[in-house]
């Protein structure tokens, strides 16, 4: 994506001189000629980098307009220029974030030389800043059953590609591992793997953490932000439960995958990215799609390559190897000895279905890593505390497992009304007088849960 550049200093033979040796290696540039100006454009548009002159006429200097922006806009790289300099002045600015100083008269090729290195820096920090934030997550998928074998055979075969993957799954299958295991097999390896739960996010800011904002676009916008596809520029953008998400939003998801641009929200401005698309449901979108509540041209598109995570239950023979995959994790993890799982124990763990799949098991086998007292975790072990696996009724492990509030809550209900309506052998007008709703929202409520109830 074309970087851009503003330029301050209050001489117009230098603004004009950096403008066009800037423009002429690919860099868009925006000149101002004092620190209120200066101040004014970082406002209306965010820029990548900014050149700042420290002695310039004006009310405001430098070094002041220098505190301004890092005090609001922390991220933003600045290179200070002057003619007039000495030691103190450099390392003051230093010290205010600078990324570094360089005295006129200018010699371009440093300009230039400077410039790419801060602007590898600062995409570098924001690379470890997201790496950071998924360093605790696992980032390999477990199993060697029939059906994972041959999913990992398809991630290597298309993580190569550029091709827009969906994966499909229900809740804590791993749907997740498949995306970042997708990102690290493939040529965009070495740049950012950005990821959006759709679901998370508040319908009213999802287009806000996608494309980013202007200053003033709504109540509470205070400075200029960026959004997840810039952020993934060059990389992977994996949008988590994009079942979930809004025909609005997902009319300019549809935009972007055709073109590749997208704009700010309250923004004039078109930006142009090159990001691969990895989206996850949980959900069945062609029926969302006869439902009215997904696109059919954004499923097409997103649907080049499916993937399906299969249920825990359907890989029973992956168990053991996860379980012992967490026990040394969460052994380590708390500080505790080395734990091992007795052979009945064991087989007890492999029996189960685990509704809430890996991330069921993940948690249970954390649980009892804290809370068993010796080395070996015995059958009498499973029934330990009021969280234990075997104390979760099934349709409360659904609950517990849902990655959001938002999931959770549609668990529950879901859990609810299977039970209600079961009482009443599926009588919807019955089911609706004994829990206190009328007949057309318990419909429009079936329909919203899947559970392809239609009794009278």
């Amino acid at each position: 994506m074309e970087k851009h550049i503003l330029v301050v200093d209050d001489e117009q033979d230098i603004r004009q001189s950096l403008e066009g040796v800037l423009g002429d290696e690919g860099f868009r540039v925006s000149l101002a000629r004092n620190g209120l100006e200066a101040l004014a454009l970082v406002e209306d548009q965010l820029p990548d980098l900014v050149l700042l002159d420290i002695w310039m006429d004006g009310s405001e200097q430098g070094l002041e307009i220098l505190e301004k922006l890092q005090r609001e806009y922390p991220y933003l790289p600045v290179i200070m220029i002057s003619g007039h300099g000495n030691i103190e002045t450099a390392v003051r600015a230093t010290k205010l974030g600078a990324y570094d100083y360089i005295e006129k008269p200018l010699s371009y090729d440093k300009i230039l030389l400077v410039i790419n290195h801060c602007l590898s820096y600062h995409r570098l920090a924001e690379e470890v800043s997201l790496l950071r934030r998924q360093a605790a997550k696992r980032q390999t998928l477990t199993g060697q059953s029939p059906v994972m074998t041959a999913l990992m055979q398809q991630i290597r075969q298309v993580a190569p590609s550029n091709a827009s993957v969906l994966i499909t799954g229900a809740n804590g299958t791993g749907k997740e591992l498949v995306a970042r295991t997708l990102h690290r097999l493939s040529r965009r390896a070495d740049r950012p793997l950005v990821e959006v739960n759709c679901a998370a996010i508040p319908e009213e800011l999802i287009e806000s953490e996608l494309f980013g904002h202007e200053k003033g676009a709504f109540t509470g916008a205070d400075r200029t932000k960026r959004g997840r596809f810039e952020l993934a520029d060059g990389g992977t953008l994996f949008l988590d439960e994009i079942g979930d998400m809004s025909l609005k939003t997902q009319s300019k998801i549809l935009r972007i995958l055709q073109e590749q641009q997208f704009q700010r929200v309250g923004g004039a401005k078109t930006f142009s990215v090159d990001v691969r698309i990895i989206a996850a449901t949980n959900k069945n979108l062609e029926h969302e799609i006869a439902r009215g509540v997904f696109r059919e041209d954004l499923f097409y598109r997103l649907n080049v390559i499916p993937l399906h995570v299969p249920l825990l239950k359907d890989r029973r023979e992956d168990i053991p190897p996860l379980i012992e995959e967490f026990l040394a994790e969460f052994s380590t993890e708390n500080n505790t000895e080395p734990k091992t799982i007795a052979p009945e124990t064991m087989a007890s763990l492999a029996a189960r279905d685990w509704p809430g799949n890996v991330r069921e098991l993940r948690n249970a086998i954390e649980r009892l890593v804290i809370m068993t007292p010796g080395p070996v975790i015995a059958s009498v072990d499973l029934d330990r505390g009021p969280a234990s696996p075997a104390a979760v009724p099934q349709g409360l492990a659904g609950v517990l497992a849902a990655p959001s509030l938002k999931e959770a809550r549609a668990e529950a209900e879901r859990a609810y009304l299977r039970a209600k309506l079961a009482e009443h052998q599926g009588n919807v007008t019955q089911t609706a007088e004994a829990i206190g709703l009328d007949r057309t929202s318990l419909h429009k409520k079936i329909r919203a849960l899947g559970l392809g109830v239609s009794g009278e």
